[in-house]
């Protein structure tokens, strides 16, 4: 069987040409209206409406059309996905052949270097190598920047030893302050018996 606002079985010609009137009058679409036009009977029109159900098969119809134009708009996004997908492998392999380039000079530049003594400076290399480096890392998807964790606003990480513990003990625990000894002085050395050294 066909869609549900395609000729049904037993649908007569002129009860189907009427449906389709109703149909693609649109929002305005009314059982006068197509009375007026058919120029049948109201009554004629009302009972191919209820039998026919026209109501159903609108809303039928216009499920049909959304979804339709769902995967009509789904076939252009996977269109564009893949048109993008290639693109984006094209400048990765780009990316990691500028960065092989740039390995390659850095290395031919320090060679010059430590033989003549002159041409690129250290300077100039060490670019050419972080250069090559990161072009590398990107093409490769591996981060290109080093990140640090901070707390609110930039600040500290303030890690809460007193309610960690309370949440996993569930009881207040001994608060214990801890101090770091300063860089400078060497901290004291226990001996194999457990004394300082």
């Amino acid at each position: 069987m066909g869609q549900i606002f395609e000729q049904q079985p037993k649908e007569t010609a002129k009860a189907f040409a009427a449906f389709s009137l109703y149909l693609n009058m649109g929002p305005e679409r009314s059982l006068e209206g197509v009375r007026v036009k058919c120029g049948k009977s109201a009554r004629l029109i009302q009972r191919w409406s209820s039998r026919w159900k026209w109501t159903e098969r609108v809303e039928g119809h216009t499920a049909y059309l959304a979804t339709v134009e769902r995967e009509a708009v789904e076939v252009v996004a996977r269109g564009k996905a893949a048109e993008w997908a290639k693109r984006q492998q094209a400048l990765l392999e780009e990316e990691w052949a500028v960065h092989e380039e740039c390995i390659r000079a850095g290395r031919e530049a320090l060679k010059r270097f430590y033989e003549r003594g002159k041409g690129a400076t250290l300077g100039d290399i060490a670019r050419m190598f972080a250069e090559g480096s990161r072009l590398g890392r990107l093409a490769s998807g591996l981060a290109t920047d080093k990140t640090e964790l901070t707390g609110v606003d930039g600040g500290a990480i303030r890690v809460e030893f007193e309610a960690a513990l309370k949440k996993v003990y569930g009881r207040r625990g001994e608060v214990v302050d801890v101090e770091a000894a300063p860089a400078h002085s060497p901290l004291p050395i226990a001996d194999s018996q457990g004394g300082k050294a």
